[in-house]
């Protein structure tokens, strides 16, 4: 019977032994100004960090808006308003724009958790409307902008803290 233990036991510990834990899904710090992509798209995650150093990004492609310009930006809670630190940040975006009249983008309107699924589509999208408006004030064609709202359903941080929520909280622009 002992034995039995013994060998379930050691069982377990080699199967706790191989497994792995999940990346970092994306930009934890992200700033606006040199946040990466969420998972799944060309970024720091896992075009930058893996690029041998004195290479540049192609110009025109999501890791040169990324690593020169930043690809987000983030709201307050409940709110649509642009932030001075993101007006800057788009101001920055739309130069870029201006220097690669060729490129075309989607402006992803995300939200934290709370709230219900409509609701929080709903204000991806008006957060979302609210960059794409700012973008075009600044000069850039309205062509060149889709809009498409995630709501809560593509966090970029899946805890339930206040850290997690700011993080969630965001508008991200992608180069198409």
């Amino acid at each position: 019977m002992r034995l039995k233990f013994v060998l379930m036991f050691l069982a377990g510990l080699g199967l706790a032994a191989c497994e792995t834990t999940p990346s970092d899904t994306g930009p934890a710090a992200g700033t606006g100004t040199t946040g990466a992509t969420d998972a799944g798209r060309s970024g720091l995650g896992d075009g930058l960090a893996s690029r041998p150093l004195g290479t540049e990004p192609r110009p025109g492609s999501q890791e040169d808006l990324v690593m020169h310009v930043g690809d987000r930006i983030f709201f307050e809670f409940d709110s649509i308003q642009l932030r001075p630190d993101a007006r800057a940040t788009l101001e920055k975006q739309a130069e870029w724009l201006k220097q690669h009249p060729n490129v075309a983008v989607s402006v992803e309107g995300h939200a934290d958790e709370r709230g219900t699924r409509e609701y929080n589509l709903a204000l991806g999208e008006r957060r979302a409307n609210a960059i794409r408006d700012y973008l075009i004030a600044l000069g850039i064609s309205q062509s060149r902008i889709k809009t498409v709202s995630y709501g809560k359903e593509r966090p970029v941080d899946p805890r339930s803290t206040a850290e997690a929520w700011e993080k969630n909280r965001r508008g991200v622009m992608v180069v198409n």
